[in-house]
């Protein structure tokens, strides 16, 4: 994964646990989420505390659940682009254990450059084209 990019670090709390002790899937989706927000600002070149009136939309989400995760566990999310649209990205983050490696989830979206004030997709601008291709694994 050399085009990846570290996009969350974080432990798994008990209270993000369920009745069967382990990690609970809206915790997943929360940390890939988080994880997102550091991809796309990467590729934008900007954060949230830049005023814009263009952000992302995020279209389709699937997510591959491999390993359990308990209370305790060391997470790290790597995420990598693997498809450039005209107006969108599409990319997967990966969930392992920070110490063992072990994969415990995938996530694979596809978000599009939107104008918030429009209600529209937008075209990528070379910039963020060659910001995303850098972290592009076919």
């Amino acid at each position: 994964m050399s085009k990846s990019l570290v996009t969350f670090v974080g432990v798994a709390h008990p209270w993000m646990c369920d009745v069967m002790g382990h990690v609970n899937v809206r915790h997943y989706a929360a940390m890939f989420d988080d994880a997102s927000f550091q991809l796309l600002g990467h590729i934008a070149g900007q954060d949230d505390n830049q005023a814009s009136q263009i952000g992302w939309a995020d279209v389709r989400t699937e997510i591959d659940y491999r390993h359990e995760t308990k209370a305790g566990a060391l997470i790290t999310i790597h995420s990598h682009v693997v498809k450039i649209g005209r107006t969108s990205i599409t990319f997967e983050q990966v969930m392992s254990g920070s110490l063992d490696g072990l994969v415990r989830a995938s996530s694979r979206t596809t978000s599009v450059r939107f104008d918030l004030a429009a209600r529209a997709s937008v075209a990528l601008d070379e910039a963020m084209r060659n910001r995303a291709a850098a972290l592009l694994i076919e």
